[in-house]
């Protein structure tokens, strides 16, 4: 006779995971308004008080959640063994990992923005922390071991603009980038920037 098993009862870091996974699917499905203390803690099959002992208010929840949406499906930085190679490899991966959510993260960060005065700069920081830069960086540090890259050109705002423009992008269609538009961002404005003079 086949008796039911009792359902395991999830603790600690198991129980807190659990919760962000329902409160990063809750945001992704109904926004930042549709994102409460008691939808989350429904979707996780869990409580109320379980949430407020870990989070004290919707604020914290959705810091954590954020923090925890954002660090999902992060790649591994890609050695093709070229700046090129490199920064391209990049940009497809967030194209196919990403794409699809930034338009949604735009109007959901435009919410929270309205209510926290909190940016979507402010929160990608707060995140990621130091590896928000920390890909790129390895890349740019390898490109200029290489000779690819010049380091007196590489100033912040040159280092993050295939970035920029990927996102501006992205968020201006709502859609993701072709293969051509990627490559048309390396190679008609990245890399002459930061390439070395001739001679």
């Amino acid at each position: 006779m086949d008796l039911e098993q009792p359902a395991k009862r999830r603790r600690g870091q198991e129980l807190e995971d659990a919760i962000l996974t329902a409160g990063w699917a809750q945001l992704v499905e109904a926004g930042y308004q549709g994102f409460t203390i008691d939808a989350v803690a429904e979707k996780a099959g869990t409580s109320r008080s379980v949430i407020y002992r870990r989070w004290p208010d919707r604020e914290a929840l959705m810091e954590a959640t954020l923090t925890h949406g954002l660090n999902q499906n992060r790649a591994e930085t890609p050695d093709t063994g070229s700046l090129r190679g490199d920064i391209i490899e990049s940009l497809r991966r967030s194209n196919q990992s990403r794409a699809a959510i930034a338009p949604l993260m735009s109007v959901i960060m435009g919410a929270y923005y309205a209510e926290s005065g909190r940016t979507f700069a402010d929160v990608r920081e707060r995140a990621l922390g130091e590896r928000s830069s920390g890909s790129l960086d390895t890349i740019l540090a390898r490109a200029v071991e290489r000779g690819e890259a010049d380091p007196a050109k590489l100033t912040r705002r040159v280092r993050s603009v295939a970035v920029d423009l990927y996102r501006h992008d992205l968020l201006m269609t709502a859609a993701p980038l072709s293969d051509e538009a990627i490559v048309e961002i390396v190679d008609e404005v990245f890399l002459p920037l930061v390439r070395p003079d001739a001679g």
